[in-house]
Formats: C-alpha cells, sequence, structure tokens
C-alpha cells in the first residue's frame, strides 16, 4: 500500500513528468512516444537500446534528456577499433614530485557518468561489448583487479542502426536481453518535418531548464517500485511472457509457427516495472492493463526470436506482440 508521502511524490512525478516533455518539446518536436518510453526507463532504472535511421535526432534527444535532468552526461562513439579500456578507464602510472614515488592511479573513462550514450553500439567488437555489459548489469567497471562503482544513476541509452549492417557486431542476445527497452524511432509525419525545417534553419537555440536532480530521480524510482499491481494484471503479464515460449509448448499456432525462441523471465519483471513507472508518470496510484499494453512491444520486441516463416510472411515481433495482447486474457490462470 501507498503511504501519504508515497501519494505526494506520484503526485510531484506527474508534475514532473509533464515539465521534462514541455522541456524537452523546445528542442524535439513529436517523438512523443518515444519520449515517454524513455522517461518510463529512467524511473524504472533501466537501459535503452534506440533503432533507427540516421538523422531522426536520436543523440539529440539523448542530449537533451541529460540537459533538463541535470545529470553527466557522457556520450562514446563505438567503432571497431575501441577497446574496453576506452570506455571503462585505465590505470596509468603517476609520479609524485615531493618524494620521487611511483604509483599507480586509476584515470575514470566515459563510463563514469549517470547517462551514457552508447552510439552505434553493434560497431564495436564483442569484447568492448562485453564491458558495457558488466557496467549495466553491476554498475561497476573492473581495471587491474580493482572494483570501481559507477554513480548514481546509471543509465545506458545506446543506438543503433538498422539499415547498415556490413562491418558490424549483431549485439548477442545475453546482452540484448539487459536493456529494459528496444525503442523504436520512426520518420516524423509531414507536419512534424515541416515544424523540424523551420527550427533547424533559423538563427534560435532553445535553451533548455533543468527539471530534475539525480537525488529526486533516486527516490522517485523507490516510489515506483512501491506502486501496487492487481494479481491478475500480474498474471497477464506473466500469461503473456509464458505464451512466447514455443519451446516449452504453452504458445498457441500463431506464436508456434512464427517465434522460434521466446522471453525469459526478466521480460516479466520489466513489464511490470514499466507498467508501474507509466502509472505513476500519469499521477495515477495503481496499474491498468492499458499501461501493460502500452509498453508490451518496447519490453518484449528483442526478447523474441522470429523464424524463417515470419520473414516469408512479411511478419515482425510487434505483429507478434500485438496478438499476444489480444489474444491473452486479463484473468490469465494459466499463468500460474
Amino acid at each position: 500500500m501507498l503511504g501519504d508521502n508515497d501519494l505526494d511524490d506520484i503526485r510531484h512525478l506527474g508534475q514532473t513528468y509533464e515539465r521534462l516533455t514541455s522541456e524537452l518539446g523546445k528542442v524535439i518536436v513529436g517523438q512523443h512516444d518515444v519520449v515517454e518510453q524513455l522517461l518510463i526507463a529512467m524511473f524504472a532504472r533501466g537501459h535503452c537500446l534506440l533503432v533507427g535511421v540516421p538523422g531522426l535526432a536520436k543523440t539529440l534527444l539523448i542530449r537533451t534528456l541529460a540537459d533538463a535532468l541535470s545529470l553527466k552526461f557522457s556520450r562514446v562513439q563505438f567503432t571497431p577499433d575501441l577497446m574496453p579500456a576506452d570506455i571503462t578507464g585505465t590505470e596509468v602510472i603517476q609520479e609524485d614530485k615531493s618524494t620521487g614515488t611511483r604509483e599507480f592511479r586509476f584515470l575514470e573513462g566515459p563510463l563514469f557518468a549517470n547517462i551514457v550514450l552508447a552510439d552505434e553500439i553493434n560497431r564495436t567488437p564483442p569484447k568492448t561489448q562485453a564491458a558495457l555489459l558488466e557496467a549495466m548489469q553491476e554498475k561497476q567497471v573492473t581495471a587491474g583487479g580493482k572494483r570501481y562503482a559507477l554513480p548514481e544513476p546509471f543509465f545506458v541509452l545506446a543506438t543503433q542502426n538498422p539499415i547498415e549492417q556490413e562491418g558490424t557486431y549483431p549485439l548477442p542476445e545475453a546482452q540484448l536481453d539487459r536493456f529494459m527497452f528496444m525503442v523504436k524511432v520512426d520518420y516524423p509525419d509531414a507536419d512534424e518535418e515541416l515544424a523540424i525545417v523551420k527550427q533547424t534553419t533559423a538563427d534560435f537555440e532553445a535553451t533548455v531548464t533543468e527539471a530534475l536532480t539525480a537525488e529526486e530521480i533516486l527516490k522517485f524510482s523507490h516510489v515506483v517500485r512501491r506502486m501496487p499491481i492487481a494479481d491478475h494484471l500480474a498474471k497477464y503479464a506473466i500469461a503473456m511472457v509464458r505464451k512466447t515460449r514455443v519451446s516449452r509448448g504453452a504458445g498457441d499456432e500463431l506464436v508456434t509457427k512464427y517465434i522460434s525462441w521466446g522471453a525469459g523471465p526478466r521480460a516479466s519483471q520489466y513489464l511490470v516495472l514499466a507498467a508501474k513507472a507509466r502509472a505513476a508518470l500519469a499521477g495515477r496510484h495503481c496499474v491498468e492493463r492499458d499501461d501493460l499494453e502500452a509498453i508490451a512491444r518496447p519490453v518484449l520486441r528483442h526478447r523474441l526470436i522470429t523464424n524463417f516463416n515470419a520473414e516469408a510472411d512479411g511478419i515482425t515481433t510487434d505483429d507478434v506482440i500485438d496478438h499476444l495482447v489480444k489474444t491473452t486474457s486479463v484473468e490469465a490462470e494459466s499463468a500460474a
């Protein structure tokens, strides 16, 4: 149950969400779903993978978000020659001029920030991807046999180009599973593109005002986790995930035909946690079915592996997820 202080915090969080979207709107035109999903992941303390063609302001959106949140921001352009020490940091020998003694000193890499933009994450080799994986999961890096804690809060917001695949290193499923959301950034509509062109070709630069501190983000993330969810809605989320596991014979005819591998328990956890965050951002005091349906695509789309039948018939993971949302019963006793 939520206490009186929690109710006040949720009301404050709803007001903060409106202020944040207003600040981001000064720079970013449209992309309302993308902004909402990024903020949901942030208050749920999850990482995001943004997928979209070049020129859709993915990098600008993340940079603007960091400015509006008063957080330390770091950008890493991932390239084939990037080594783990380039992002985690390295130990160097430093000499004390007064005594002449030498000692190792750790120089922090770009991962030591609150928001880390991993630009074109699939362009770096697996060794560097693995170093990022430790930071995402453990909130720490290891260098010279020592562990160094990363600052709190810590978010990895990665981008990926879905078109050009030559010379890339596809992320392994284990690392994809660490991302709470896979957010698809689509083309703007005609009116939005007109606004973008007029805004970016004028002699004017919008200024974003800081709307939230790191301490407030940590406080609100704990409130999100205290948000209640009814058992039948939690079972609905679990049943949706379990129906993707065709290897266990749990899927229906459409899922069995098009899916070769389904989602694990982390998907169920993220469905519930993201639904809680969405409800809190809307200023509500409990989770509704609409919250689970709204975040099903970004949570599940990178956790389902389609087969040749899906490719031949033009079926995407989003199509399968929409089918699961429609056919899964809210009173899903099969989840037990």
